[in-house]
């Protein structure tokens, strides 16, 4: 079923759908902006340009620019001095969605975690295993 959403750039309603999350109005916008962005980059000249370089040449937001390389739109192979910033730090980088740096971080607690939960277990285990004698006061007496 249709979702009615409201467009994030312009506040009009729209039928969202799997390929674009913006109004019609604002989506061609955004290829134009595409367009003069990839007219820029073309030229082998242009080729190694900075993200505020081509911002300051083409008068393409940053965001918007993020977003067209994200999408996969401009391959970052061919442009030396692209990226995006990481979801964590905000350190540049050229793949994935975190840098080395936070990667190996996450990394590191994903291990601390598991440790102490394998920790946890063990103890819970020796709690179950342990032996505790009663003494019937009755026979005790008697």
């Amino acid at each position: 079923m249709a979702e009615l959403i409201n467009c994030p750039n312009c506040s009009s309603i729209f039928v969202k759908n799997q390929f674009r999350n913006v109004c019609d109005q604002c989506w061609k916008e955004e290829e134009k902006c595409y367009e003069t962005v990839y007219q820029y980059m073309r030229k082998r000249e242009n080729r190694a340009a900075t993200m505020n370089q081509v911002v300051e040449a083409t008068e393409v937001e940053e965001e918007l620019l993020l977003k067209f390389i994200k999408a996969g739109r401009f391959k970052l192979t061919q442009f030396p001095n692209l990226g995006y910033p990481c979801d964590k730090c905000g350190a540049i980088i050229r793949e994935g969605k975190l840098c080395d740096k936070c990667t190996d971080e996450l990394r590191k607690d994903l291990a601390e975690h598991n440790l102490e939960e394998e920790r946890r277990k063990e103890i819970e285990r020796r709690e179950k295993q342990a032996t505790y004698f009663a003494v019937d006061e009755k026979l005790r007496k008697g």
